[in-house]
């Protein structure tokens, strides 16, 4: 064990604390650990103005997918505050029209009381084809989805929307860095990842197998190793 490192998690589109509960025990090892909260704003610069009001003077920090987008702005506010960088399930490009078109079309689906069909339609994308049919990691998923509701559902897809393009800001990235993806990610394929991870400085790369987006979820055993090893060594 080295240094004592607070930890943020940051979770995705409609996720909640559910979504790293077996992570939790393993980053707890190294210091608190506490969940940002994204359900309140529709602007990623909100959405970090008020993780950062409540985060600790320094901290290491995670995201999955969303939240990989709320800890490249975290990246660009305030790189002096993080110590250690895990970007899971995530990439640094900003939406393509046919992404943003797909969002506002969820987006008024929710609004209309369809919140629980657009889970239902994303589930097939958001796991590894050998997962479509384990009912209770979907369930997992839509207790998550009750978690974050349709109104919050919607601010996060505009915060979404709106976010720059950080693939410029990647090599300023000082901290070490973890990047980690599902080889079987649907979502965000893991050539995103490896973009990530060859443009960041000395960036650790992990694939893991018979995974897709949901990592933390899918195949936690192998994300836990990749977190525990990273979070032991030293942040300097």
């Amino acid at each position: 064990m080295t240094e004592s490192v607070p930890t943020v998690l940051v979770p995705g589109l409609f996720c909640s604390p559910r979504l790293y509960a077996e992570q939790l025990p393993v980053l707890w090892q190294f210091g608190p650990v506490t969940v940002a909260d994204h359900r309140h704003d529709a602007d990623l610069g909100a959405i970090v103005d008020r993780l950062l009001a409540t985060a600790p003077r320094q901290f290491g920090l995670i995201g999955l997918s969303m939240g990989g987008y709320v800890a490249l702005e975290v990246m660009r506010r305030a790189p002096e505050r993080v110590l250690k960088l895990g970007l899971l399930s995530t990439s640094a490009r900003p939406d393509t029209p046919e992404q943003t078109a797909k969002r506002r079309q969820q987006m008024t689906q929710a609004q209309s009381g369809q919140f629980a069909e657009v889970v239902d339609a994303a589930w097939p994308m958001l796991v590894a084809p050998a997962r479509e049919h384990d009912a209770p990691l979907r369930d997992v998923v839509h207790a998550m989805a009750r978690d974050t509701g349709a109104e919050a559902f919607v601010r996060q897809q505009t915060a979404i929307i709106g976010r720059p393009d950080s693939r410029p800001d990647l090599p300023a990235i000082r901290c070490p860095a973890l990047v980690l993806a599902g080889r079987d990610d649907q979502v965000i394929p893991p050539a995103m990842a490896e973009e990530m991870a060859a443009a960041i400085p000395g960036a650790s790369l992990v694939l893991v197998p018979h995974c897709g987006h949901l990592s933390t979820l899918e195949q936690a055993d192998d994300v836990n190793a990749a977190l525990m090893s990273f979070w032991s060594t030293s942040y300097r």
